[in-house]
């Protein structure tokens, strides 16, 4: 590998930063002008950061760190850091589009909770993350920012709802990013970029604040980064229930990056796979996640293939009809306008659409089949302590694509069928990250993703950890256009 040809603060990881930034061996301005210039200098290749803030007033902000620090006085892990909020998360004083030009000038007046948490830990918001159109599809487009591209080739995808976070994180345009997850928009593109993406378990971070309290559980806010340590101080940030959110978990403030250290001799996990070829996956895909499976055996893990006892077509119909009634819930309004209708994409209309054919029996119906899905996981998590899947079922594809139409010589019935790996987690709650597994011939990433009991954030990243010291995947392989 060749040098990395950009300033030595960017090439920190966040936890290394906040350790310099507190020893004051760099200060808080030095660090916000590296990557305000590695910013101007790269941002244009991937179009990853969007709604910049001036310069100016970020440099004051950043001075206001440094003396908060010669005063003795930290806000944080994150004092300091410059920071980009996913695009769909409220940011008080700062626009939020959600890719949608229906909100091409909402400016909120609240922040999101994990939005506000971030902000007391003393990171510096300098604009926000790109994404789709309300973060719906695996492809970051929309009409009012553009494409955003991958880190590793610029002409593909970089994956979504949160393509721009991770492009930006390995792009090194960020040191740490949040992002949010319903059908892997925090596995997806963490897998397409080379970096890592945790899915936690359902009301580990708050939601919200929302109109609506009890019936979204399939998203969730969470962390990306370039090590776990980072998605796990991440995590410690956003953690931790909200009065104002009544689902939320309340196992109090814990530090997910302590004792991430563990032997795993003995340990036992499943193997997924395709789940007996029932899911397409592009040439390449399985055989890069297959020779991951030596990896978790060389750390002393017992790995072998197992299934679920479920039948994942009506896993399939179960997610449609979640997802139809929770879409329409959003966006009912915007499509009974004829002129709004018209500025939503075909995709978000035809979720809606789905959404008015519903009955109330088939909702139920589907609560019904998710919670025996959560059962059929259960029932595995018995005889293992984990289980693996790949992150996608296709590589990076050509960026000017929506989606793909065609994936292992299967055709594509929806705009999100060939992401139907990630949706099992989803559907059970439980916490999953995205782990780098390697490269294909062309040189376009993959991951894989390590899935726990439900509420096992901890164990999940420990094993994360784990495969990460073995691997380097991040820190042995930068975007080439990042070295000299």
């Amino acid at each position: 590998m060749k040098p990395l040809a950009i300033d030595p603060i960017v090439v920190l990881d966040a936890e290394a930063l906040s350790q310099a930034i507190h020893a004051r061996q760099v200060s808080c301005r030095e660090v916000m002008q590296a990557y305000l210039g590695h910013i101007e200098r790269f941002n244009p290749q991937v179009n990853a950061l969007v709604s910049l803030r001036p310069a100016e007033g970020l440099l004051v902000e950043a001075d206001e760190r440094d003396r908060e620090l010669a005063r003795g006085h930290s806000r944080g892990w994150m004092h300091g850091m410059p920071q980009a909020i996913k695009d769909l998360a409220a940011t008080a004083g700062l626009r939020t589009t959600l890719g949608s030009p229906l909100f091409a000038e909402h400016v909120p007046e609240q922040d999101a909770i994990s939005v506000a948490r971030v902000r007391a830990s003393g990171a510096v918001i300098v604009g926000k993350s790109n994404v789709p159109e309300f973060g719906l599809g695996s492809q970051t487009y929309n009409s009012l920012f553009g494409t955003t591209t991958n880190a590793y080739d610029h002409a593909r995808v970089a994956g979504g709802s949160s393509g721009g976070a991770a492009a930006a994180l390995a792009m090194r345009l960020l040191p740490v990013a949040d992002g949010s997850d319903m059908m892997g928009s925090l596995r997806n593109p963490a897998a397409f970029n080379n970096v890592f993406g945790l899915r936690p378990s359902q009301g580990r971070v708050p939601h919200g604040p929302a109109p609506e309290l009890f019936v979204q559980q399939l998203a969730t806010e969470g962390p990306m980064g370039r090590s776990v340590v980072d998605v796990a101080r991440l995590l410690s940030i956003q953690a931790g229930s909200d009065a104002r959110v009544p689902l939320s978990l309340s196992d109090g403030r814990r530090d997910f990056a302590a004792q991430l250290q563990r032997d795993f001799r003995g340990v036992r996990i499943g193997w997924l796979g395709d789940y007996n070829g029932y899911l397409p996956m592009d040439d390449g895909v399985m055989a890069l996640c297959e020779a991951a499976l030596a990896d978790f055996a060389e750390l002393g893990c017992r790995v072998e293939a197992c299934q679920p006892a479920f039948d994942l077509t009506r896993l399939w119909q179960c997610w449609l009809t979640h997802r139809h009634f929770l879409v329409h819930g959003n966006l009912a309004a915007a499509y009974v306008d004829p002129a709004s209708r018209a500025l939503l994409k075909p995709e978000a209309q035809w979720e809606v659409e789905g959404g008015l054919q519903l009955t109330a029996a088939a909702v139920y119906q589907a609560s019904l089949h998710r919670s025996d899905w959560y059962r059929a996981l259960a029932s595995l998590f018995e005889r293992y302590d984990f289980l693996l899947l790949p992150s996608a079922q296709v590589f990076p594809f050509d960026a000017r694509q929506p989606w793909p139409t065609v994936v292992g010589g299967r055709p594509m019935d929806t705009y999100h069928r060939w992401m139907e790996v990630v949706i099992g987690p989803t559907l059970a709650g439980l916490p999953s990250i995205s782990v780098p597994v390697g490269f294909n011939p062309a040189g376009l990433p993959m991951g894989l993703q390590i899935i726990g009991p439900a509420q096992a954030d901890h164990a999940v990243l420990q094993l994360a950890y784990a495969h990460e010291q073995l691997t380097r995947w991040v820190q042995r392989c930068p975007p080439r256009c990042l070295q000299a």
